[in-house]
């Protein structure tokens, strides 16, 4: 057959590809087991030495200057929102308990929104790191772009350990014509504080920003439970996908450098088999927000809100009731009172990690997968049949 002879190549084939999330996919024991207890899940980030590879997210409902020293108490890290209810008001807690008593999400949005016209006060930036600093605490906060250089410079001033620039999509280029424009390259090289990034799906975007300095890079555009970015904007990658390609980006970046830049696949994981999923694709850590809402330390009274949710022009995310309520202390390390995977979740990652025969968070990044669209529900009919 000769050049012109050749069928046309189907549009599909060049603008659409497959991609797959947590439910579409699964882990393959190998030849090899490990033992739980010679599993070690600790892992490096930015300079860090975490015990466990969990982060919480910069989320008023979530992490409050209290939750986030228990976090690091615990081994992980929480980060807290600096453009949240905690930096414009001395006492946040009366606006929670009005969003959490809202009769619906549109009337709890309504409040948020209104909280969010309150100025953000440099001064209880600078209170709230140095609450956390003064526990012995890792002080971890979030910014978005158009803040990052004032937020950065008050940050660093107070002792920060760790400055998240997060929007909801980020590129290390920019397209406009007005306003300054956040030069990530010019933040890092400014700063004696690690920078890291988010939130992308896209390997030459995180390559780029890699290059621009960041010392980690966020997965995730709209998967978390309270978000309605998907919906509204209809933009986003499954996670098992995006998750997969932003860590091969990392391991060209390593392998051409010499620098790892640790990845963190942010949102839409529930259970332990979702954490081991998206660790298994090439996390080295996961940042999760509804799961850490049903705390009881979480300050969101059993609740969770996205956090584009007080957007007074496009909210892009909704308020969610968490229904199981436990300690955090036995979300991450047990014991589960229940088989549906959402406590213990360390546990869980240890024991799916020892039944894959690997000891380390990298030896997890080359455990075999599958594309497995019924592991949820193959040979499950009675149990999904009588489901309490």
């Amino acid at each position: 057959m000769t050049i012109d002879q050749a069928p046309a190549r189907d549009a599909t084939e060049t603008r659409l590809r497959r991609a797959y999330g947590f439910e579409e996919v699964a882990l393959v024991p190998g030849a090899v087991t490990a033992d739980p207890a010679e599993v070690d899940v600790s892992v490096e980030l930015a300079g860090f030495r975490l015990q466990i590879p969990f982060l919480a997210a910069a989320m008023d409902a979530v992490v409050d200057p209290a939750f986030a020293i228990r976090m690091s108490g615990h081994g992980g890290v929480a980060f807290v929102n600096l453009e949240g209810l905690y930096t414009r008001y001395e006492d946040a807690s009366p606006i929670i308990e009005r969003v959490a008593a809202a009769e619906t999400g549109q009337q709890a949005a309504h409040i948020l929104a209104e909280a969010y016209e309150q100025p953000i006060r440099d001064d209880l930036i600078t209170a709230l790191i140095t609450r956390i600093k003064a526990a012995g605490a890792v002080a971890a906060v979030s910014t978005t772009p158009a803040s990052a250089w004032h937020h950065a410079e008050l940050a660093a001033e107070a002792g920060a350990d760790l400055f998240l620039v997060q929007s909801q999509v980020s590129s290390a280029r920019h397209i406009s014509t007005s306003g300054r424009v956040l030069s990530l390259a010019d933040l890092t090289g400014g700063l004696q504080l690690p920078v890291l990034v988010g939130n992308t799906v896209s390997g030459e975007a995180a390559y780029q920003l890699m290059h621009q300095g960041a010392a980690g890079v966020f997965v995730g555009v709209g998967p978390g439970a309270a978000c309605t970015t998907r919906e509204v904007l209809g933009i986003g990658v499954p996670q098992v996908s995006a998750t997969l390609e932003v860590a091969a980006a990392r391991d060209r970046f390593a392998a051409e450098t010499g620098r790892y830049v640790p990845i963190v696949t942010d949102g839409g994981m529930k259970t332990g088999g979702d954490i081991a999923k998206a660790i298994a694709s090439g996390a080295d850590a996961v940042m999760l927000g509804s799961p850490f809402a049903g705390a009881l330390e979480a300050p969101g009274r059993g609740f969770n809100w996205g956090m584009a949710a007080p957007s007074p022009t496009l909210p892009r995310g909704t308020r969610i009731k968490i229904r199981d309520r436990l300690q955090l202390e036995q979300i991450l390390f047990g014991p589960a009172e229940t088989s549906h995977g959402t406590q213990n979740l360390v546990g869980a990652l240890r024991q799916s990690m020892a039944a894959l025969g690997v000891r380390t968070i990298r030896e997890m990044h080359s455990v075999e997968m599958v594309i497995a669209p019924s592991i949820a529900s193959e040979g499950k009919s009675w149990q999904l049949a009588g489901r309490e």
